[in-house]
């Protein structure tokens, strides 16, 4: 690179939320509570050795240090824990603030925007899009605009059409964000060097129960690695997104966005390509869940015979990371009136009982009251006596996985002993993804006989150590994040659609969108 170029100037912003349609709305203060900077505030988090930001926009900036003469121009960054709509005058403030934020960073050569991609608000089912366009909007035709988003975004035409490139994360458990805030950062020093990308989408009448998109085993891996093998020097990038369910949009459906070096035409040839591959497995897209009660006894046995491997439940239902509550406690009643013994239980977000537990002291001994909410066709109250073994303020740095290097508060955090299955309640509403989360109460999770974690997928890449796929159970009970979404009164999802709908038929002429 020579210094006599002047230096490029690239705007970094994001809101990154995926928005369960059926969970209680998602606030300012959720915001606060986990990341919401701007500014002179933003640029020093940038440069924190244990960071809050999104891993990919660290690897983006750090992507750019080592290729180009550039100046980072931090705009607004915001993320918070998967949970319900946004609330709309908070997503209009912070909309105008991006807004002003930019046009005062004019004139600008390039944009990097960090979205989830699955955000609704209380008004609007494509906030995604809106900011897209607002961008656009604000740095006009020319200036280069790239766009990382999580597998589980849905993406509308919008999106695509104000974006230049939209790159989406290829493994779930999501484990390769650095590699993808590289490839964000790769596409937009191409554009500095004349490259004017062609893009094209192709969305299907599938939207995947989260549990069928791993990209380990299953068809969404087979159809991850069908399209690698598609990939050549012409191929910019191909992102295949599953979409989020419980957003309920008319975005909703898998997705294929191949971008191209060549044109838009090439772009399209492919996606169509992609497509009717994917669409001839859609039928492999329904969940395969375990009963309560088989579970449960998986733990029981595990806890009386050592010859037995522990397992480890995942409460794929009361998912903190796809928008549930994180404190149902039909599986921990379940293994306390069973008498399982070994079990750890993490992470129950509770924060009067985490309140009342730190109040009392560490060996008090009580009745506890878990899910103190008025009760619903999700969840009910559980009372147990229980003794507080430890308590902790909830500050730690993730260990594994998704999670791995960030710094992460989960509130006030109690370690409690049912008499044989011991439970950390936490108060700031946080998945199961890390076996930091355990580990930090003392808790030994190589010597438990069964682990009840409350996460969908992420688990597998923090547990890994601890647990083989064959030990997994993931278990079919009540919640905001059920894989089975027949369960849920969906109002806005394009009709028919797999697997909600059985007779759903895909001509490709009629769903193609060339951009």
């Amino acid at each position: 690179m020579s210094l006599s170029q002047p230096k490029k100037r690239v705007a970094l912003l994001g809101l990154m939320l995926e928005s369960n349609s059926f969970a209680p709305v998602t606030s300012r203060d959720d915001f606060l509570n986990r990341l919401y900077v701007a500014g002179d505030e933003f640029r020093a988090e940038l440069n924190r050795t244990e960071s809050k930001l999104p891993a990919e926009l660290l690897s983006f900036h750090a992507a750019m240090d080592g290729a180009v003469e550039w100046e980072p121009v931090p705009i607004l960054i915001g993320l918070v824990e998967a949970g319900g709509p946004l609330d709309h005058t908070f997503f209009e403030e912070t909309l105008s603030e991006m807004s002003a934020r930019l046009q005062a960073a004019m004139p600008l050569d390039g944009v990097y925007i960090c979205n989830h991609g699955a955000m609704i608000t209380t008004e609007d089912r494509d906030p995604d899009g809106t900011i897209f366009e607002m961008i656009r909007g604000v740095v006009g035709p020319d200036v280069p605009v790239v766009a990382t988003l999580d597998l589980h975004g849905n993406v509308s035409d919008r999106m695509v059409q104000a974006a230049n490139v939209v790159i989406a994360y290829q493994t779930n458990p999501h484990v390769d964000m650095i590699a993808r805030g590289q490839d964000a950062a790769g596409a937009l020093n191409e554009m500095f060097h004349g490259l004017r990308p062609g893009a094209a989408m192709i969305r299907l009448p599938v939207t995947p129960p989260t549990v069928t998109l791993l990209t380990e085993t299953g068809p969404y891996a087979d159809l991850i690695r069908y399209a690698r093998t598609k990939v050549t020097d012409d191929i910019l990038n191909i992102s295949i997104l599953g979409g989020f369910a419980y957003a309920d949009t008319p975005k909703n459906g898998l997705a294929i966005i191949v971008t191209t070096r060549s044109g838009k035409h090439a772009a399209h040839k492919l996606a169509i390509e992609i497509a009717e591959h994917a669409w001839q497995d859609h039928e492999r897209y329904v969940p395969a869940l375990i009963p309560l009660e088989k579970a449960v006894a998986a733990a029981v046995r595990a806890g009386e015979d050592m010859t037995l491997g522990p397992v480890i439940l995942a409460d794929v239902a009361d998912n903190p990371g796809g928008g549930a509550n994180g404190n149902t406690t039909w599986i921990l009643e379940a293994l306390v009136r069973a008498g399982a013994k070994g079990g750890v239980l993490g992470i129950f977000n509770d924060p009067a009982l985490a309140a009342q537990a730190m109040e009392l002291g560490e060996g008090a001994r009580f009745r506890a009251i878990f899910n103190r909410n008025a009760p619903d066709q999700y969840s009910h109250r559980f009372e147990v006596d229980a003794t507080v073994l430890r308590i902790r303020d909830g500050d730690c740095v993730g260990r594994r996985g998704f999670y791995a290097g960030r710094r992460i508060n989960v509130g006030t955090t109690a370690l409690l002993d049912l008499d044989g299955v011991r439970v950390v309640v936490i108060s700031i509403r946080t998945q199961c993804a890390d076996p930091v989360f355990l580990e930090m109460m003392g808790i030994d999770i190589a010597k438990a006989r069964s682990v009840v974690v409350k996460s969908r997928g992420h688990f597998r890449a923090g547990f890994d150590e601890f647990f083989t796929p064959d030990q997994v159970i993931e278990v079919d009970a009540p919640g905001l994040s059920s894989p089975v979404l027949s369960r849920f009164d969906f109002k806005y999802l394009p009709r028919p659609i797999f697997p909600i709908d059985r007779n759903v038929s895909w001509p490709p002429r009629l769903s193609a969108l060339a951009l």
